[in-house]
């Protein structure tokens, strides 16, 4: 991995702390998450103390490689518990906002287990999350969505400010290999042919100004891990997003997938993930690519195999000749389910923030 190696040893002079946006959705921002807050610079406490008996005392990394942390996160999701909300409140879904918050409260934390409840049972209840609840009911009380993440965020303690990517209703539309539109997220996933095309209705859903100033003032800015279409596209058809990556001063980093994922990105080499992006972007917002190298147990890829996907190909020179710098290494876990490992991942990407940092001080 010689670009990080160069890098680290270029940015030894480097000491301010870092200001990061990631910008996803899914699993695999919350997994992103979980790595970056570690050397998050620590709050000074808990809002309630829950579970935390040395909640006044300052975290040991309090003086942390990260300064200022942002996540800002898809709000298109129409199932489960999030989808019911959206549809009986008129609101906006709050799940994957809601693990964002639980991947930056501390791990022992006791509210963060409870938001993380998922009620079994319970007419009505069933299939729920507390967060998911909690936030519907600030949204009722305070009649802001927005307010309602940021007041929940506080409760949680969380290493970092959460944003919804837009407060606007917006649906997700997508063109299909066949011509046809399929509405709405559940339903797209659901589908059996390949998406062409991601569309937003309405079309000029607008980004919050405070996403927009965080953007404008990051060292580092990360893009995935997640669905190309429905956690990371979805972003980036939101009126500002664009525009304010391709003018960004900081580090703009796309996290690549390990695995090809149904109708989203079977058969696309990661070389391909970008050029699908930027076609959606129409402007180029990468500098770099972190790709994974790992090789799988056959085990695993059989089990992938059933389900038709397989590993993403890390085609380098094809990613190099998109104009994006490539990062390639061991950034996988192999469990049940494949993953990022996010500390190996957070160390790759705090080495080229320190070398952005110091550009940009």
């Amino acid at each position: 991995m010689p670009a990080v190696s160069t890098l680290e040893s270029s940015a030894s002079v480097a000491t301010r702390p870092l200001r990061v946006v990631a910008i996803g959705g899914g699993t695999g921002l919350s997994t992103l998450l979980r790595g970056l807050s570690g050397h998050v610079s620590a709050p000074h406490g808990n809002a309630s103390g829950l579970g935390r008996p040395d909640a006044d005392k300052p975290s040991a990394d309090e003086q942390g490689k990260i300064s200022d942390l942002a996540a800002v996160v898809t709000v298109t999701d129409d199932g489960g518990s999030s989808g019911r909300l959206r549809k009986d409140f008129n609101m906006l879904p709050p799940g994957d906002l809601r693990n964002c918050m639980v991947a930056l409260s501390e791990e022992h934390d006791l509210l963060a287990r409870l938001f993380d409840y998922r009620f079994r049972s319970g007419t009505g209840l069933e299939g729920h999350s507390f967060g998911n609840l909690f936030v519907a009911a600030l949204t009722e009380i305070t009649g802001d969505f927005g307010l309602a993440i940021q007041l929940a965020s506080k409760i949680l303690a969380t290493r970092g400010k959460i944003y919804p990517v837009t407060t606007a209703n917006a649906t997700l539309v997508a063109r299909m290999d066949d011509g046809s539109l399929v509405r709405g997220e559940t339903n797209i996933t659901a589908s059996k042919r390949r998406i062409v095309e991601l569309m937003l209705d309405p079309p000029h859903a607008a980004a919050l100004p405070e996403t927009l100033d965080a953007i404008a003032h990051a060292d580092l800015i990360t893009v995935g891990p997640g669905s190309l279409y429905t956690s990371l596209i979805t972003n980036l058809l939101v009126q500002g997003i664009p525009t304010a990556l391709a003018s960004a001063r900081g580090l703009r980093v796309y996290v690549c997938n390990l695995m090809t994922q149904a109708n989203e990105s079977l058969g696309l080499t990661a070389s391909q993930h970008i050029e699908r992006i930027y076609e959606h972007t129409r402007t180029p917002i990468f500098d770099y690519a972190l790709v994974n190298t790992a090789v799988f147990s056959p085990e695993t890829l059989a089990r992938y195999a059933a389900e038709g996907a397989s590993p993403i190909e890390p085609d380098i020179e094809r990613i190099e000749a998109l104009g994006v710098k490539c990062v390639a290494a061991n950034f996988a876990t192999e469990e049940t389910f494949v993953r990022h490992d996010a500390d190996r991942v957070t160390e790759a990407l705090l080495a080229l923030g320190k070398v952005s940092a110091l550009q940009n001080r």
